[in-house]
């Protein structure tokens, strides 16, 4: 206890930490209490001072103002008044001091929660920290995940176009024999009727060519996966000119595919490199020859680990090895393989595997050391018809009264092919102006000159190519046909699509381009 002789000891005395405060009013009345009232107006939330005034029996106006003031000022107030008992002091000193007891420990309690608080703040942020700092790890790691995906799946494609590029050299060797032993015939017959017989041969070798390199480009492109419902008897049925060039002769290939199949959505390339992937394995397990036969079948209702619902099964068998239980467990371990050094990356089966899980399918191996293999492929029915294969439109070769035909603007900087293209459009009775590249056709076109159709190359030097041509020209002369013709039509597909443009793939034939052409000035109203 300490006994103050004025306020200002007082308030020392709580500053100090004073826990209850015993006061006469004459030691206050009539005195400056601004400091007083400062103290306690700046008590923390959690403080409430108990003050016990001792009072007189004086009633004036004055002092009974004073003292309501007092109440309000100090807030924890209780009037005592004299003469008091012993007791009733002791009492109310006890209370006061246990009401600030109370104070002391909530006080401690809300220290405690602050403490926690920013524990737990601090927590939180390093957990924050954390979680970003996984997140990115992931994210990292998942754009690794994508790259080494990519690049396993465009290792396996040249892979495979390895695999087939003995085979292509000679078929095309032998095609370019037909086409240029058969133009030097040509000029050396005068025969009609053997002329032609060898311009139907030089034509068919270069049918040959052009589907096979279609093919190649169809495995070589590097794009995202693009699911589309197809039909899986027409599509593997589509690959057996492939197939014979990518496997020996003493390799026999059949299909055997049931009626009525059921359409599955993935994406067509891959599932023909799939196929090739599987088709090249197990010839390598025929060192001497043997059967491969290609089947698929409806599979309706499948329960089974990894398999509830339709299913198309495509299965691919052969008469080979074999693998044993050991080597079925790690087949689909990317770089895993058997065969000999140099002969084989390890990257087919993987493919095989990341492209029909890709498609929500199931992919599973029937074999036994010296009974074949059989590997099935589960992919998930579709309830999309598949899309109806491009047909050849037979109208016939109109000239120009019936195509209406004027002055074509032919962008081509391979002058052979130019050559060959006007000769064709002058057949069908146009005129044709020519430009090698796309700033020069913009030119012919600035010049006044009255042009009824563009036909333009899409790859083309000069940092232009033709569908930023085709954007060009539509901004500047939207009324105008355009059509764009390309060797990897499916390179600037979506692109030309956009602008409303169409692609006319080469190598085209006559029929092609009088059917394009026709469409092309009947769409747009001439």
């Amino acid at each position: 206890m300490q006994v103050c002789p004025d306020l200002s000891k007082l308030v020392d005395e709580i500053e100090a930490g004073a826990g209850a405060l015993f006061v006469a009013e004459e030691g206050m009345f009539g005195k400056n209490m601004e400091r007083l009232t400062d103290c306690v107006a700046r008590q923390p939330a959690w403080s409430d001072l108990p003050f016990i005034v001792l009072t007189s029996r004086h009633e004036a106006p004055r002092v009974v103002a004073w003292r309501e003031d007092l109440s309000v000022s100090l807030r924890n107030v209780s009037l005592l008044e004299r003469p008091i008992q012993p007791i009733t002091l002791s009492t109310a000193v006890r209370s006061a001091l246990r009401a600030r007891a109370r104070q002391y420990e909530v006080r401690t309690l809300l220290d405690e929660r602050e403490r926690a608080a920013v524990a737990l703040e601090r927590l939180v942020a390093e957990r924050t920290r954390e979680l970003r700092d996984t997140n990115d790890e992931l994210i990292k790691q998942m754009e690794e995940r994508a790259r080494v995906e990519e690049t396993l799946r465009q290792t396996q494609k040249i892979e495979a176009i390895g695999q087939l590029t003995g085979g292509i050299a000679h078929d095309f060797n032998n095609l370019l024999m037909v086409i240029l032993s058969g133009l030097e015939m040509l000029r050396r017959q005068d025969d009609l009727g053997r002329r032609e017989r060898l311009m139907d041969g030089m034509q068919q070798a270069a049918q040959r060519g052009s589907a096979l390199t279609r093919q190649l480009l169809a495995f070589s492109r590097r794009q995202a996966l693009k699911p589309e419902p197809l039909n899986v008897a027409l599509r593997i049925g589509g690959m057996r000119e492939l197939l014979d060039r990518s496997l020996r002769g003493d390799v026999h290939v059949a299909f055997d595919f049931s009626d009525d199949m059921w359409s599955v959505e993935v994406d067509a390339g891959e599932l023909e490199l799939a196929v090739l992937n599987l088709a090249v394995n197990a010839r390598d397990a025929m060192p001497n020859g043997g059967n491969i036969t290609i089947a698929a079948r409806n599979c309706p209702g499948l329960k089974d680990t990894g398999l509830d619902g339709d299913y198309v099964r495509l299965s691919v068998a052969d008469t080979g090895t074999g693998m044993s239980h050991e080597v079925q467990a790690h087949v689909f371990e990317p770089f895993f393989t058997t065969k000999d050094i140099g002969k084989g990356s390890g990257l087919g089966l993987a493919q095989v595997h990341g492209f029909v899980t890709q498609s929500h399918g199931d992919v599973r191996i029937d074999s036994e050391l010296g009974r074949g293999a059989t590997i099935n492929l589960y992919l998930p029915r579709s309830e999309n018809a598949p899309r109806d294969e491009p047909q050849p439109v037979d109208i016939p070769i109109e000239r120009a009264d019936a195509l209406h035909c004027g002055l074509v603007l032919l962008v081509e900087d391979d002058t052979e092919v130019a050559k060959l293209t006007t000769e064709m459009l002058g057949h069908l009775g146009f005129r044709v102006l020519m430009a090698e590249s796309a700033a020069a056709a913009l030119g012919a076109l600035a010049n006044g000159r009255s042009v009824d159709l563009v036909l333009s190359d899409i790859m083309m030097p000069g940092g232009m190519n033709g569908v930023e041509l085709a954007r060009e020209i539509k901004r500047r002369r939207p009324e105008l046909p355009l059509l764009l013709t390309s060797g990897y039509a499916e390179a600037a597909r979506s692109e030309a699509e956009a602008i409303g443009v169409v692609i006319l793939p080469k190598p085209y034939r006559l029929d092609q381009l009088s059917t394009a052409l026709q469409l092309l000035t009947k769409t747009m109203g001439r």
